[in-house]
């Protein structure tokens, strides 16, 4: 774990002791500690471990374990003033008691006695820790040190990420497993919608064997006795086994002892819909759809990978394995724990002592109704519904007290038919349903083990509403009456340069075909369709994922600007860019935020920032999150096509629109020049982004105005004209077949007569300075940078500094996670400063040619050899000559704006957060 996530971890822990230094009672806040006590290190201990955990001990005695994380951790609470010697040797008694009654897999590697005032730490793989004498060797740690002690727990991370490597083991094998019967049908031709919804039967019934609704290894057992070995007749049976799946048990005719009366009924449709086409009979496919039961335990499969499941078998899984489909459970909560799960369990916490709340707060969750206008399979609706019904086994744990028998009326609080989800893809539709099912049934096994009830999940008894169609084109309203609460999701990541046509059309029509509509990514359809829906329903909270690309560049204004102009929408809580990905093998990543919106904002917003964006969040509570995801005032940069300050203007450099045949690098060059001297005038060096930062060689021929006549003369240029000019020709782009008649000159033709000023168009993010640098005129730029004749070194100094940087990583676009560097968004609304004098526009002027001048010692040096701006501007091995010369510029740019002072070695702002809200403040004055 980093530096970061420990300094985070001990925040939380001062705030843990201030709030239990005083607490005493074992019975009415032992549950509450350790909840708080998992949330230190920031896990969710209803996700992990049950309190009151059930175990047999001596003498067949029932016994309660006060918490358990099953195979990692056991805990035994006392009350405070039990604090002697024989109090803890006791409670350690009583604790190897349980052990000793649980099942080998679920025996713990530590031990925790806890009495509030002191914790004690027992290893339980260390070998003379199995004793349960008094001298057992342990680890003590009083409440009030655990802040400067944290490091004696790591242990809890370390389980939580070990259960997470265990579950995603478990997830990949069954994909192998379902990924194995899906290829065996489909190359025996059995395809299309029947194959669909086939696997989705099979899955459910794979699941159902082994988690309760069927009795274990009902299906697969069947299959096993009752079908013959050659799979001649495996169709049918399978057809056989979906007919009484789907008729209640009093209306079969099949004959007492007949084993396929013995399955239960589902109901709720998944089984109503006859197959087309009767699955092929083979023993290829039996043998498949045995080897999904074969030794493998479906039970550890949590519901929310269904849909992952049944996705990854549908695509080459050698080549895209279930990462790739799945939306983990671990980012699906750092959208669901912002938007109200939070609020909801501090919510629970405060009403503990009080049966009247408690009760109001239970009323509270079940009259809950959600949406997922995007739902996929189901995953942000399974996760929530999943964490509703363990939160509601929580407070029902209160209600009932010390009876052990549920009272009837705890039953069926949070209900399947308040949740609501929009899928364009109808199986994808039915998975979702299947999924939630699942999960029901799954919530319905932990209930019955707290209270030793015999709640049924089949017959299915109610359904979420699962519509299948255009969300875009669907009444959200219509819906459901009341609005909905909550409405969440991951809605599609298609960028406005892959979208249809059709798609295009959607977009332009919901953003009334205003100027621009057509450049916004496909999932601002969701944000705008959801904010005409809080039109209607103002007190509803949205939470979304989406690409970084609506936080950057020219789509904030135009998607934001719409939002918070037109329907009044503020944002409450956001996450920066992050990494969304899975440990799986073959998994693109994509880079993400997650915003949770609102007509309202509460007193405090929550911004998650991810200083590595592969790792975990930074909270900080911010008093507004602005479009770009940055504590400042809610303005958006709008394109502009003049500079906002009176500076030199940008540009691109030279775009040829060639096919290439102009371009070369020094190998090709020289190889041409070899063949063809007389072509040695019309060679230039050429750069783009990846030229200039690597420092590597291109050449390019320009021909420019030479007589035609001429050139003709040259038999190998005279061949790249031609070849030019069919390019050209060649072309769908009506201007770009005109070019054709002027092979010599470029599309875009930019050649200062002097030196000019270069900034890559694209840098990757981990460079703290984006690297700028002058260059002669006899260099051609390509329109892979941006270039700035006429730039003095004040201008350069200025957007080589801190305080430019802090700019662009805040508006610019991104091509992926690397910047990329805008004329229209970035420089032109650049803020620059205004009033700087003549003596603080000199030094900075110095301050900038001293940088060149240690940069050059690098770049051109004499007796070694010369290293690249890409190894100058490597944030780890950056020169300490380099990095100091950046810092007295920063100071001196620093102090054009009337900030600190350039003899000042303490930063001029304390986070990068202050200085993006001092500049939009800047930018906010100057555009009035």
């Amino acid at each position: 774990m980093n530096q970061l996530y420990w300094e985070q971890c001990r925040r939380h822990a001062e705030a843990f002791v201030i709030d239990y230094l005083h607490v005493r009672d074992e019975k009415g806040e032992a549950h509450s500690f350790w909840d708080r006590f998992f949330e230190i290190f920031g896990l969710q201990r209803i996700r992990y471990a049950n309190h009151e955990a059930r175990v047999k001990r001596e003498g067949n005695r029932q016994g309660f374990i006060d918490l358990l994380w099953k195979g990692k951790l056991l805990v035994e609470h006392k009350s405070a003033g039990k604090d002697r010697p024989e109090d803890f040797a006791d409670a350690l008694q009583q604790a190897h008691e349980y052990v000793a009654g649980l099942p080998a897999a679920e025996r713990p590697r530590k031990l925790v006695v806890c009495n509030f005032k002191r914790f004690r730490i027992y290893d339980l793989e260390r070998d003379d820790s199995v004793s349960n004498r008094p001298d057992t060797p342990f680890i003590e740690i009083l409440l009030s040190e655990l802040p400067t002690r944290l490091d004696a727990f790591n242990f809890f991370p370390a389980f939580a990420d070990l259960a997470r490597q265990e579950e995603e083991k478990a997830n990949l094998e069954a994909v192998l497993r379902i990924s194995n019967v899906y290829k065996t049908l489909h190359s025996a031709g059995y395809r299309g919608h029947d194959l669909e919804l086939l696997l989705v039967r099979i899955l459910f019934c794979v699941f159902s064997e082994d988690t309760g609704i069927f009795e274990p290894k009902q299906f697969s057992g069947y299959i096993e006795k009752h079908t013959l070995e050659n799979g001649s007749d495996i169709g049918e049976s399978l057809e056989q086994i979906f007919e009484v799946l789907n008729t209640a048990v009093r209306l079969r005719k099949h004959a007492t002892d007949d084993p396929l009366r013995a399955f239960p009924y589902v109901n709720g449709g998944l089984f109503a819909e006859k197959l087309d086409r009767t699955p092929p009979s083979l023993t290829g496919i039996r043998n498949a759809i045995l080897g999904c039961g074969d030794l493998f335990d479906w039970a550890q499969i949590s519901p929310e990978i269904f849909g992952s499941l049944f996705q990854a078998a549908l695509e080459e899984t050698e080549r895209r394995s279930l990462g790739a489909h799945y939306t983990s459970e671990k980012n699906i909560l750092r959208l669901l724990e912002p938007l109200f799960l939070t609020e909801l369990r501090e919510e629970f916490r405060k009403a503990r002592r009080d049966r009247k709340k408690l009760e109001a707060f239970r009323r509270k969750i079940s009259q809950l109704r959600f949406l997922d206008p995007a739902c996929g399979c189901g995953n942000f609706l399974v996760v929530t519904y999943r964490e509703l019904r363990l939160l509601d086994l929580e407070v029902a744990r209160l209600l009932q007290g010390d009876q052990q028998v549920l009272d009837i009326s705890m039953l069926e609080n949070v209900h399947l038919d308040h949740f609501y989800g929009l899928e364009i893809k109808p199986v994808s539709a039915l998975i979702a349903q299947v999924a939630l099912w699942l999960t029901k049934h799954q919530c319905n096994r932990l209930l019955n083990t707290a209270f030793d009830t015999h709640l049924r999940s089949v017959p299915i008894s109610e359904s979420p509403h699962i519509v299948t169609g255009n969300a875009l084109q669907t009444d959200w309203g219509g819906l459901v009456t009341p609005p909905f609460d909550y409405i969440i999701g991951n809605p599609p990541f298609s960028g406005s340069k892959i979208m249809s046509a059709e798609q295009r059309e959607e977009i332009k029509t919901l953003f009334g075909n205003v100027s621009g509509a057509g450049t916004l990514d496909y999932v601002t359809g969701w944000y705008k369709k959801t904010a005409q829906y809080l039109d209607q329903s103002p007190k509803t909270l949205v939470g979304f994922v989406s690409t970084n690309s609506i936080s950057q560049g020219e789509q904030v204004g135009m998607l934001w600007g719409d939002l918070l102009e037109r329907h009044g929408v503020k944002i409450r809580f956001a996450h920066q860019t992050f990494k969304w990905m899975n440990e799986a093998p073959g998994v693109a990543a994509v880079y993400c935020i997650i915003v949770g919106f609102g007509k309202s904002k509460p007193a405090t917003c929550m911004l998650y920032e991810y200083p590595d964006i592969k790792g975990e969040p930074i909270e900080n509570q911010v008093k507004n999150i602005n479009p770009y995801l940055v504590e400042a005032s809610d303005v958006v940069v709008r394109s502009r096509q003049k500079p906002l300050c009176d500076v030199p203007e940008i540009g691109i450099g030279n775009k040829p629109i060639d096919g290439g045949h102009y371009l070369f690098s020094t190998e090709e060059r020289d190889d041409f020049l070899k063949k063809e001297p007389r072509a040695v005038p019309f060679f230039r060096r050429w750069i783009g982004s990846d030229e200039f930062i690597n420092g590597w060689e291109r050449w390019c021929l320009w021909l420019g105005e030479t007589p035609m006549e001429e050139l003709e003369k040259i038999p190998l240029v005279w061949e790249r004209v031609e070849a030019v000019r069919q390019t050209r020709l060649a072309s769908t782009s009506p201007p770009t077949r005109k070019l054709a008649e002027k092979p010599t000159r470029f599309h875009v033709e930019n050649m200062p007569k002097g030196n000019y000023l270069v900034i890559p168009e694209v840098s990757s993010e981990r460079r703290r300075y984006i690297p700028i640098g002058y260059e002669s005129p006899e260099t051609l730029a390509s329109n892979l940078v941006k270039i700035i004749p006429n730039a003095t070194l004040f201008h350069f100094g200025v957007l080589q500094s801190e305080m430019h940087m802090a700019w662009v990583r805040c508006v610019c676009g991104r091509l992926k996670s690397d910047y990329r560097y805008s004329k229209d968004i970035v420089y032109n609304n650049f803020p620059f400063p205004t009033s700087a004098t003549k003596e603080q526009r000199s030094a900075v002027e110095s301050a900038a040619q001293a940088l060149l001048d240690v940069r050059k010692t690098y770049l051109s040096p004499i007796g070694r050899e010369a290293v690249s701006l890409a190894k100058l501007y490597d944030p780890d091995k950056m020169p300490s000559d380099l990095l100091a010369a950046h810092q007295a510029l920063d100071r001196e740019v620093d102090s054009c704006y009337g900030i600190g002072t350039a003899q000042s070695a303490a930063p001029a702002f304390v986070t990068e957060a202050k200085r993006v809200a001092y500049l939009f403040g800047l930018y906010a004055g100057l555009v009035g």
